[in-house]
C-alpha cells in the first residue's frame, strides 16, 4: 500500500501505554483523510517497550519501528522519525495519548496551504504546576522567536516532509518546530485540539526542564537564526 502520511510516535519507557496506542492508531487509520502509516521511534527504553513494539509491528502492516541504541531524548526521536519518513506528510504524537489521533484530521484540513499545522491544547488536563510552567516557558520562547505560537509543546503536529527533513538537529528541537519552519519561509498555523489526562506511565519532563532548558535553547535558536542558510534554486541545467 502507498501511504501519504506518516505519524511518528516517540517512545521511552511506555510499556503501559503501547497497547492503547495500537488500538487508537488503528482506529484512526480507518477514518484518516490521508492513507496513514505509524512509525515508532524507541528512544532506548529500558522496560518492555521494544518487545511490545515488535509485537505490534508484527501484526499490523501499517506499523513500523526504529530503535536507538541508547536514550537520546525526545528531540532526537522526533528528528529520527522525520529522517526515516518517506511520505509527503509527517506528523507526531506522544505515546502517552494525552492528545487524540482523530484530531490529525483537523490539522490535515489546513496543511495544503501551510508547511506546518500544530495543535493548541484546549482545556488542558495537566496539573496546575505543569500548566503554569508550560505557560511561562511558552512566553519565554515566544519573546525570543516571535513565532506567534501559543503552545509549541503540544504533541500533535503535521508537517510537509520536505520542510521537516531540512530542520537542523539540536536538543530542544521539539519546542521550536514552528520557528524552524518559519526560518525556511514556511507558513505555520495553530488549531485547537482535545487534551486528556495521562492515565498510565510517568511524565518525562519536570518543572526545571520545562523552564531552564527552554531558556537555554532560546539562545541557541537565536545563534542558529543568525547563521541559518536558506536558498531557493532558480535554474538547474
Amino acid at each position: 500500500m502507498t501511504y501519504q502520511f506518516t505519524i511518528v510516535v516517540p517512545v521511552y519507557n511506555e510499556e503501559d501505554n503501547l497497547l492503547r496506542v495500537e488500538t487508537q492508531m488503528l482506529a484512526y487509520t480507518k477514518i484518516a483523510t490521508k492513507s496513514t502509516s505509524i512509525l515508532f521511534v524507541n528512544d532506548g527504553s529500558k522496560d518492555k517497550s521494544q518487545q511490545i513494539i515488535e509485537e505490534i509491528c508484527g501484526r499490523n502492516p501499517a506499523f513500523s519501528a526504529i530503535s536507538f541504541k541508547e536514550n537520546r531524548g525526545l528531540s532526537a526521536a522526533i528528528k529520527a522519525g522525520f529522517d526515516y519518513t518517506e511520505t509527503e506528510l509527517v506528523g507526531y504524537i506522544d505515546s502517552d495519548l494525552q492528545t487524540a489521533p482523530s484530531d490529525f484530521n483537523v490539522l490535515l484540513e489546513h496543511i495544503e496551504d501551510h508547511a506546518l499545522v500544530t495543535g493548541v491544547r484546549a482545556n488542558r488536563k495537566d496539573t496546575f504546576v505543569k500548566n503554569l510552567s508550560s505557560k511561562v516557558a511558552n512566553g519565554i520562547r515566544r519573546s525570543f522567536t516571535h513565532d506567534g505560537m501559543d503552545d509549541t509543546g503540544c504533541p500533535l503536529k503535521v508537517i510537509k516532509t520536505e520542510y521537516a527533513k531540512r530542520i537542523p538537529m539540536f536538543d530542544g528541537l521539539h519546542r521550536f518546530l514552528p520557528a524552524m519552519i518559519q526560518l525556511q519561509n514556511g507558513k505555520v498555523k495553530q488549531v485547537p485540539v482535545q487534551h486528556f489526562p495521562r492515565i498510565a506511565g510517568e511524565a518525562k519532563f519536570g518543572v526545571m526542564n520545562r523552564l531552564v532548558g527552554p531558556l537555554m535553547d532560546c539562545f541557541a535558536y537565536l545563534w542558529m537564526k543568525k547563521k541559518y542558510i536558506n536558498y531557493e534554486v532558480d535554474k538547474r541545467n
